[in-house]
């Protein structure tokens, strides 16, 4: 692939909202940096938005703008474009197409257009010979695409997994530190602006599995799949498994795991109680964190903010100085045509530890009843505790496996559930080795 020679390179920002703002303002701030790094001179030259009169906190004097973003593609005066809308769909993707079918390189942070389409975008950047950044699109300011695309590329990638929603990760660590169950400290992030309106893409695991999928494909060499990543939310994490959590000496986190092996790759996002001394464990309120395994390097942490105005901004300016200055590899390491597609292994399929919880009337034989319908599936109990006796009321018996394929895990649990004597829907959560 080729670079555009320019002397001035100029810039055409599609969505002005957080992100778009922030960019603006780093550009202004850091111009003569940015032109040392780069070896060229960084300006924007048109910009859309949705509202012309709203006050971004930064002069857009002098810029052509774009009621239809697309529109700015065919401005001779746009070398480059940064789609900072977001979405899978829309005016986000068909900017992009555009510009890339145009030769013009596009930098972006929307993880769910990649995680989508992200094998077809980076596609049309080969055949164009041109580039498809996306660096703010996985952790924020934490510069984990290049760390997996260029600083680990001579080590064969088995495992990669970390906190990849700061929502999610400020939630449970408020439950930890204030006993609090979801619902409260979910409105409290809200108010402080942690969480949107609708909070489903974040606490149900919608972002944190777009993310997963780019570093999926960023480590095994594969197409991107967000079709095969199992994904689960924390809304039924409660303050009582928060605090059986820390009698066991863990501590909860939402992780994306994706892990290489003999059947294929797996790909989840989950609730995991993992040991409270990991590196992981310590990651607190609305930080991310990466942790990439390689055969040479062994475990390689990264850790940071993984959103806001700065660090996304900061992560966005990132690829750009890169293209300008000539830094670019193929957007997923690896040129699409050598991509590989990999069996996809079912959830059921880990094998794993588990933590479970059981809600159960408080009478003579239940436990014999629970370690029967395990012992008939050949899960072995590593530890089991109750709290209280209240006879014929509900109480919690709680307890954690041994290694246990999932499937045999699932069907013990439906056969508990049936019991007259269970008074609500078991819960589960996996034990992450890490």
């Amino acid at each position: 692939m080729t670079r555009k020679a320019v002397v001035k390179m100029k810039v055409g920002i599609a969505g002005l909202g957080t992100v778009g703002a922030g960019v603006i303002k780093i550009l202004n701030k850091h111009a003569d940096l940015l032109t040392a790094r780069s070896g060229e001179s960084l300006e924007v030259s048109a910009i859309s938005g949705r509202d012309r009169s709203k006050d971004r906190g930064v002069s857009l004097d002098g810029l052509t703008w774009y009621d239809n973003a697309v529109d700015m593609v065919s401005d001779p005066n746009v070398d480059m474009v940064l789609e900072l809308i977001g979405g899978s769909e829309g005016t986000a993707r068909d900017l992009c197409e555009a510009a890339l079918k145009a030769g013009k390189p596009v930098v972006t942070a929307n993880k769910a257009l990649l995680a989508i389409h992200g094998t077809d975008l980076a596609r049309l950047a080969e055949e164009n010979n041109t580039f498809l950044a996306y660096e703010a699109a996985v952790a924020g300011g934490i510069p984990i695409v290049k760390a997996m695309r260029e600083g680990l590329t001579g080590n064969a990638i088995s495992r990669v997994y970390g906190i990849l929603n700061g929502t999610c990760n400020y939630i449970l660590t408020e439950m930890e530190e204030t006993g609090r169950d979801f619902d409260p400290i979910l409105t409290d992030a809200q108010a402080l602006g942690y969480a949107e309106a609708d909070p489903s893409f974040d606490v149900d695991g919608i972002d944190a599995a777009h993310k997963l999928a780019i570093l999926t494909s960023l480590a095994f060499g594969t197409p991107v799949d967000f079709g095969s990543v199992y994904i689960e939310g924390i809304r039924e994490v409660s303050a009582l498994d928060i605090e059986f959590a820390k009698e066991f000496g863990y501590k909860i986190r939402l992780l994306g795991v994706a892990r290489k092996t003999d059947k294929g790759i797996e790909q989840r996002v989950h609730p995991c109680m993992v040991r409270k001394e990991t590196p992981i464990a310590n990651v607190s309120g609305v930080f991310n964190a990466v942790v990439a395994e390689g055969d040479f390097v062994d475990s390689t942490v990264y850790e940071g903010r993984g959103a806001g105005e700065g660090p996304t901004a900061s992560a966005v300016m990132a690829d750009v100085v890169d293209i300008v200055a000539g830094r670019t590899t193929p957007t997923f390491g690896i040129p699409v045509a050598k991509m590989q597609e990999s069996p996809k292994v079912p959830v059921e399929e880990h094998i794993g530890c588990y933590y479970v919880r059981l809600t159960v009337r408080d009478l003579p034989g239940v436990i014999a009843d629970v370690s029967a319908a395990f012992r008939d599936e050949e899960i072995s109990i590593e530890s089991l505790l109750q709290r209280g006796r209240a006879p014929e009321a509900a109480v919690s018996v709680v307890l954690t496996t041994h290694e246990v394929k999932e499937a045999a895990l699932l069907r013990a649990l439906s056969v508990i559930e049936q019991f007259e004597h269970n008074v609500a829907k078991p819960q589960m959560i996996r034990i992450a080795t890490l």
